[in-house]
């Protein structure tokens, strides 16, 4: 059996989170002297590192009311990796022809982030409304709901019999081309099963695959599969086709399913495919052939194995029921930095602008607290002489206190950062280890899916303890963390990538990395040509944070950890 590069299984994408925002106030101002308020709430979005606000959407119009429960959901695209603001303003709408927001009818206003509203308790969240000077504006209260058709996963393994012999000195390669069919009328790729060599009887491995991939939830929608004959140059042999549906594969679980192979939904291995509507699991006839060949059947068969279903759980799911992230932040106090008072430094910070440091933690900070509920986060220096002996530490508290190293917020963060360039003195050498090493210690204390811990390491990547650092990587992938590594300055991070095991997994003395858990980027990568500062951050936010719900999604699964019910409201 062969899986050559260009025929590796594959999958389509499956469409993003979406999110549903239900939205009520309590308490309204009361700006009708003969009645009470007709309240009405526009939602504005920010653009990724963008300051302009955009309005998304309004909810209907309640008459009469001071304590609205809207009809009219807000459906947003949800990104983990994106700090994701939105501002509601609510007005009183005297007229509902008059679609013209007035300021003489504002009510109040509020602003959260999404991710606020996720990491909520059960996705609740309330807050004050403000901007009437004198008045108390009363509260908005957002409900989140992750909205999803279908989640489900399907494992199927098929087989296939006496398939068109195509290799002129063999048999044939054989591989399978799953599509799924679209509104109008086209087919979209969606699988490529293995190719297995030299064999018209071929049976191919079990493969999974979502079925929002297989056919966006419609469970009638045309699943067409194309079977062809592998050719090292790519120009592989059509063999034939067969069309199907998720809910006629769905009935076979307890039995075996045989489709004939024919010709006649079209060929190619495009991603889009001309209009087809033939009916489901019926012979296909190629007319040429047909004509050439009058004792002509079909080309072979395929054969369903095995059909099993799955929940796929989300990372909302896991929010929702209660995990938490813990985030902890490990910055470099190596002299390779340079001296802080000095421009040329990677921690100087100017009057009128962050350092490359203040600016990654801000970055990927201000989302994760996100999702942590006391906002409390352990932060540490390594690589400086500390004071008053010039004991060098590779993982001493930013705010001075050994017994309790976290900061309030990631201001509180920061603040402790400044005061600690203030008081130690840069040194060396660079060790990662240590401070991986407590993190994951942390991490072994609650492995039960209740809590997931970051650990950001900010440095500028001359590493010292390559070595120990690889073993503490492959430890901590058994363990519920991830760890997001930031390069900062001009090095050019050969060792960085290394640890990054999106190609390679991390190994140690033999050992592999059970997950891939670092995420490696360079800051260089993500600075605004033109200085814009929330753009280079929302830029770096985006890459860094993306992998971190596939890294926890991973290790529930490997510990077979479901997500908790949410509490009942």
């Amino acid at each position: 059996m062969a899986s050559p590069g260009a025929l590796e299984p594959a999958a389509g994408s499956v469409p993003g989170t979406k999110v549903e925002l239900t939205v009520s106030c309590r308490n309204l101002l009361d700006m009708d002297t003969f009645s009470k308020s007709d309240p009405v709430v526009v939602l504005f979005v920010q653009g990724s590192g963008s300051s302009e606000w955009k309005e998304f959407g309004r909810t209907e119009v309640i008459d009469n009311t001071l304590n609205p429960d809207f009809v009219r959901k807000f459906v947003l695209d949800y990104y983990f990796e994106e700090k994701q603001n939105l501002r509601f303003d609510v007005y009183n709408m005297d007229s509902k022809s008059c679609s013209v927001l007035k300021q003489k009818d504002f009510l109040g206003q509020a602003f959260v982030a999404l991710g606020e509203v996720i990491g909520s308790q059960r996705g609740r969240l309330e807050r004050p409304l403000t901007g009437v000077p004198g008045k108390r504006c009363g509260t908005i209260l957002l409900l989140a709901e992750e909205l999803s058709n279908c989640r489900d996963i399907v494992t199927m393994q098929l087989c296939a019999n006496k398939l068109d012999k195509k290799d002129f000195f063999g048999k044939s390669d054989p591989f399978l081309v799953f599509y799924r069919s679209n509104e109008d009328g086209t087919f979209t790729i969606c699988h490529k099963t293995e190719v297995v060599k030299n064999t018209l009887n071929p049976v191919w491995q079990p493969f999974t695959i979502p079925v929002r991939a297989l056919c966006n939830g419609d469970y009638d929608r045309t699943v067409k599969i194309d079977v062809y004959d592998w050719d090292r140059d790519g120009s592989h042999d059509f063999i034939g086709e067969f069309a199907t549906s998720y809910r006629e594969l769905s009935r076979a679980q307890s039995q075996f399913t045989v489709y004939e192979v024919g010709w006649g939904l079209g060929q190619g291995l495009g991603g889009t495919y001309a209009r087809a509507n033939s009916p489901l699991c019926s012979q296909v006839l190629n007319p040429r052939k047909k004509c050439k060949k009058k004792k002509y059947v079909n080309s072979g068969t395929v054969t369903l194995l095995s059909f099993s279903v799955e929940s796929e759980f989300t990372f909302v799911d896991y929010i929702r029921g209660g995990t938490q992230l813990n985030f902890t932040v490990a910055i470099d106090f190596t002299a390779s930095n340079g001296m802080p008072s000095q421009p040329t430094s990677l921690h100087y910070a100017s009057p009128y602008q962050l350092s490359a440091y203040a600016l990654a933690l801000k970055a990927v900070g201000e989302i994760i607290q996100d999702y942590d509920s006391d906002k409390l986060f352990p932060a540490y220096g390594f690589g400086a002489k500390l004071p008053p002996d010039g004991k060098i530490s590779h993982q001493f508290p930013l705010n001075n206190n050994v017994d309790n190293p976290n900061c309030a917020g990631i201001e509180g963060v920061l603040e402790s950062y400044l005061q600690s360039l203030r008081t130690v003195q840069l040194y060396g050498p660079t060790n990662f280890a240590p401070v991986i090493n407590q993190v994951a210690g942390a991490a072994a204390q609650v492995t039960d899916g209740s809590q997931y811990h970051v650990l950001l390491i900010i440095t500028d990547g001359v590493i010292s303890d390559m070595l120990q650092t690889k073993e503490a990587i492959v430890t901590a992938s058994a363990l519920p963390m991830s760890i997001i590594i930031v390069g900062v300055g001009p090095a050019e991070f050969e060792a960085m990538e290394e640890l990054d095991g999106d190609e390679v997994r991390v190994s140690s003395r033999g050992r592999f990395a059970e997950r891939d858990i670092v995420q490696f980027v360079p800051f260089r990568d993500y600075v605004d040509d033109s200085g814009n500062q929330v753009l280079s951050m929302a830029r770096l936010a985006k890459d860094v944070l993306a992998e971190i719900p596939e890294q926890l999604l991973s290790y529930m699964k490997t510990r077979d950890i479901k997500p908790r019910r949410a509490a009942p409201q």
